[in-house]
């Protein structure tokens, strides 16, 4: 039963993954080469300067564009989408297989709000304090304790998920609107003491504010949308193989001779 869940989640994932990795070949690669450029241009204050650091800049790209192709480049984006895929969906599979008891709603609703508590545990909770890492950003720590603090604010972000899971669950038999408000409190006060508490440790550097936030708003949306499309895709699965749900499985071992 566990193997049928699992190769659901890899399948899931590598569906998802080749979306994913789409997505960086045509808009996240090019998005971050014009970043960049932005931000070596963006260090010299006269204009003869800059005119010869551009100049160097399109030499450096072009024989760059000689060594690895472009095609080569979206190839090995897309595997790597799809390798990151994978690995979210079996994990997703995993997470799903034992935790569906405790996750409220039936069917694909159950993949959906894993989907989001995964979300807000892996990206959301880390990228308020650390927020996506722009070209040429000043960054205020050093990568060991970056990725102390990355993983402290994802063990946040997961007990933030569960007690929003557990507030609806508790309250929503009740009141269903009720059982939303209990679910929304966790999060909110996660946003406004990461707000007023988080000192600023990444500084967007010569680039636009406009820019960074365009940036930013992209990067959440995607990983947003790889986690939907790998608990559509899973739910879509599950429902095709029609999978038992954890409280069928379970009656049916407790009746089975």
């Amino acid at each position: 039963m566990l193997a049928d869940y699992l190769e659901r989640g890899v399948l899931a994932g590598a569906i998802a993954g080749i979306a994913y990795g789409a997505y960086v070949a045509l808009v996240a690669n090019p998005l971050v080469g014009y970043m960049e450029t932005r931000a070596e241009g963006g260090d010299h204050g006269h204009a003869g300067e800059h005119a010869h650091a551009a100049g160097e800049h399109a030499q450096a790209a072009g024989e760059h564009a000689h060594a690895v192709s472009e095609a080569t480049t979206a190839a090995v984006s897309i595997g790597s989408g799809v390798l990151w895929g994978i690995l979210l969906g079996g994990a997703f599979a995993l997470a799903f297989y034992f935790l569906e008891p405790a996750l409220p709603g039936r069917g694909r609703v159950k993949a959906d709000v894993l989907a989001a508590a995964g979300f807000l545990t892996v990206s959301v909770a880390p990228w308020l304090v650390l927020p996506p890492t722009t070209p040429g950003a000043e960054l205020a720590f050093d990568p060991t304790l970056r990725s102390a603090i990355y993983a402290g604010m994802m063990a946040v972000g997961a007990v933030v998920a569960a007690a929003s899971i557990y507030g609806y669950g508790r309250l929503s038999p009740d009141n269903r609107l009720l059982g939303v408000g209990a679910a929304a409190v966790p999060i909110i006060a996660l946003v406004a003491v990461t707000t007023i508490a988080a000192p600023t440790i990444v500084e967007a550097g010569t680039l636009s504010a406009e820019l960074v936030t365009a940036f930013r708003g992209l990067t959440v949306l995607s990983q947003a949308a790889l986690w939907a499309l790998v608990a559509a895709c899973f739910g879509w699965l599950q429902t095709r193989a029609g999978a038992q749900p954890a409280a069928e499985r379970h009656d049916d071992l407790l009746t089975s001779p």
